[in-house]
């Protein structure tokens, strides 16, 4: 058998053209500037870059790169978990009904509560090196990235369209086929969104993760965050500017060269059954499309993992049907959901009993009521302000969602406003506040929602950017307009979704309250009645029976909440939807 000889146009279009080299400057621009960040990680800790920090803006490009790979570091351990913990608890009957509270309970315990310990572990693992320091920073941005994430994933797991199932079971999918082929693309578009939202909320909190004391010991790792917290401690102004102006340019950065394609990306897999407007692409993939090595190894990559999609592995997660059927098997699963439930409830009460027993020692019985007390306030300013952020942002996001050329220039705004730091504002708010005599009760409680009322809008354009576009047809078709095409088109279609970013809202907000309870410029230092301002206070004064009490009412009231309120609402949203 002979084969034609390839022509002089099939050998060019083999060859790398000028885009090619383009993309071969930036990747290998990006791995040398990851090496230069990472050889700082394998210092000793006594090296001046683990305990000196300047102020100069020439040293500012390389803390963002710093700040930058904790961040992403941090967001790709938030998607292992996330793929792990979502399924397994939307597969497994048992598994979710422990992990879901679980989950409720890691998003609401606040990052002071517990980064003392964690840095402790993770120096324990690392002895006398950077790493370990920079792990407790990875994973303090991790417990501000993940819990959305998981959130988002788990409502999309259980939120399937029943045709499309039956589909995957008609084809006879395995679930590790059914997982690659439909679970996962189905979660994509939100679960991108989310991925922008946790980078943004990654940003909230680097001050408190990249600034690490451990009792008299106190680090400031490189880092924008590090740079940030000792800008305000000497009250330096322009450093303050420099260090926004750099965090605007890293996120602009990061939103262009990949936030931007994958949020192009993820419109592929929006649910629907008629064609939809192809929006253009972003000078990212448009670059990549020009290329011809890069392209084809893009190819490749991409028919790799779908080769490893296409497996026929069986993960049974989730019962089958026919184990279901017969009295003595409907018996056996009773019998073994009690012995769970038991085992669990053995599990809590002794975790609980250690507790009491810890605390009690140093608190009173009459203190616990206080802090009750201060937990009601709390709870106030918290269903008050995601009220308020419900009120502008469901409109908001819903309308931005339905025009997508609005909503790619308001993206990276939007990134920005909500990878703001929190602390940033506490000048002006401290300085209002006293020239204008007002109450720090009611004025430092928008300090709470900064950081978490994005949850909402972000979710929300998801779900309104995924409405499928036959279901758009025929409300057109059908003149629905008004009240009537909310009620009836786009409100089922969002709740999901609203109800997601607003678990993850009210969880973040109860967290923040730490930081904006208790607002300081120089000596000037504001304080709000709450929950928030008993466990920032006990936290400086290192009063770990306290912490470890003030944490326990928050994870209480922010689980009852979410048993009571949040998770029926979930599941009405769940029965509403429209896809």
């Amino acid at each position: 058998m002979f084969l034609p000889a390839p022509t002089a146009a099939s050998r060019t279009r083999r060859l790398p053209n000028q885009w090619d080299l383009a993309a071969l400057l930036f990747v290998l621009g990006a791995l040398a500037a990851f090496a230069h960040g990472a050889a700082g990680t394998l210092a000793p800790i006594d090296a001046p870059e683990a305990t000196h920090l300047s102020l100069a803006a020439t040293d500012l490009p390389y803390y963002a790169l710093r700040t930058v790979m904790r961040m992403f570091a941090a967001m790709a351990a938030s998607l292992l978990f996330t793929f792990a913990f979502a399924t397994l608890a939307a597969k497994s009957r048992r598994a979710g009904a422990l992990l879901i509270p679980l989950l409720d309970i890691l998003q609401s315990v606040p990052i002071l509560g517990f980064l003392s310990f964690t840095i402790a572990f993770f120096m324990g693992l690392f002895p006398g090196q950077i790493l370990g320091l920079e792990l407790a920073a990875i994973f303090a941005i991790f417990t501000s990235q993940a819990w959305n994430m998981a959130f988002v994933m788990y409502q999309s797991l259980t939120t399937l369209p029943q045709d499309l199932v039956e589909a995957t079971r008609a084809y006879r999918l395995t679930a590790w086929q059914r997982f690659w082929r439909l679970e996962v693309p189905f979660a994509m578009p939100g679960l991108v969104w989310n991925m922008v939202l946790s980078m943004s909320g990654g940003w909230f909190f680097v001050v408190a993760s990249e600034a690490i004391t451990l009792g008299d010991a106190t680090w400031r790792l490189p880092g924008i965050g590090s740079y940030v917290a000792l800008a305000l401690e000497q009250r330096d102004l322009g450093a303050i500017g420099l260090a926004v102006l750099a965090m605007g340019l890293v996120i602009l950065a990061y939103d262009q060269l990949i936030f931007r394609p994958l949020v192009a990306w993820s419109g592929k897999f929006r649910f629907e059954t008629t064609a939809g407007a192809n929006a253009p692409d972003p000078w990212v993939l448009a670059l990549l499309r020009r290329t011809r090595v890069l392209r084809r190894a893009a190819e490749g990559l991409g028919a790799a993992l779908t080769a490893i999609g296409s497996l026929r592995l069986s993960l049974r997660l989730q019962p089958s049907r026919r184990h279901t059927r017969g009295g003595s098997r409907v018996a056996m699963g009773r019998a073994g959901d009690i012995a769970f439930g038991l085992a669990v409830a053995a599990l809590a009460g002794l975790a609980l009993w250690h507790l009491t027993v810890y605390v009690a020692a140093a608190v009173s019985w009459a203190e616990l009521g206080e802090v009750l007390v201060l937990a009601l306030f709390t709870l106030l300013r918290v269903a008050v302000m995601i009220g308020l952020a419900s009120v502008i942002w469901l409109p908001a996001g819903a309308w931005l969602g339905r025009r997508p050329a609005l909503t790619r220039l308001a993206q990276p705004a939007i990134q920005f406003l909500a990878a703001f730091p929190a602390n940033l504002l506490f000048p002006p708010f401290v300085v209002g506040i006293v020239h204008f005599g007002l109450s720090p009760e009611i004025w430092l409680s928008p300090l709470m929602v900064l950081g978490t009322q994005w949850y909402i809008l972000f979710n929300v354009i998801a779900a309104s950017a995924a409405l499928p576009g036959d279901l758009a047809e025929a409300a057109g078709t059908l003149r629905l307009s008004g009240w009537l095409w909310w009620r009836r088109v786009m409100w089922p279609a969002i709740l999901p979704a609203y109800v997601t970013g607003a678990i993850t809202a009210s969880g973040g907000a109860w967290n923040a309250a730490i930081v904006a309870e208790v607002a300081a410029w120089g000596d000037t230092k504001l304080a709000a009645t709450g929950l928030g301002a008993y466990i920032a206070q006990a936290t400086e004064a290192g009063d770990f029976p306290r912490i470890a009490l003030g944490v326990a009412v928050m994870v209480v009231f922010v689980v009852v909440i979410n048993r009571l309120l949040w998770r029926p609402l979930a599941a009405f949203a769940a029965r509403r939807a429209t896809f």
